[in-house]
């Protein structure tokens, strides 16, 4: 599945992405979210869990499968802008703001806002369709989660 979603994220046009590759994509983003400030906190990775298993009705071993290839596809995963763009060619725009709300789940799930998670929040957000005020109330439902 990697060397797939490789393929379509580095070719010179890339096509949209199916279910899988998506899923994929949408939960590496996460992982590189988490892991944006050099920290990658326990509570951050029950945060990835949680969405994960909500978002796709997972059961706790296949959530964290699909976490792990997740971080293994985040670390060879092109820029930002490229995956984050596939991902909003492959999610519904409504979709898109649960997508804003998971990533701030993670993002705020160790008590902290470090300035990289906020700058890389601001990027996903824009990259993936989504205003400022609905990203800030997205914050804020995730917040509360």
């Amino acid at each position: 599945m990697l060397s797939s979603l490789f393929d379509r994220l580095f070719a010179p046009t890339p096509t949209p992405l199916n279910a899988e590759d998506a899923r994929l994509a949408l939960s590496a983003l996460l992982v590189r979210l988490a892991r944006s400030d050099g920290e990658y906190a326990a509570v951050e990775i029950a945060a990835i869990d949680t969405a994960l298993a909500q978002r796709y009705g997972l059961d706790e071993a296949a959530t964290k499968a699909l976490r792990q290839e997740a971080e293994v596809f985040e670390t060879q995963a092109p820029d930002t802008v490229r995956f984050t763009r596939a991902i909003k060619d492959a999610v519904p725009h409504e979709d898109r703001i649960t997508v804003i709300e998971a990533a701030w789940s993670v993002v705020l799930a160790d008590g902290t806002r470090a300035e990289e998670e906020d700058a890389l929040m601001r990027l996903v957000a824009n990259l993936l369709g989504v205003n400022d005020r609905d990203s800030n109330l997205a914050r804020l439902r995730g917040n509360a989660g």
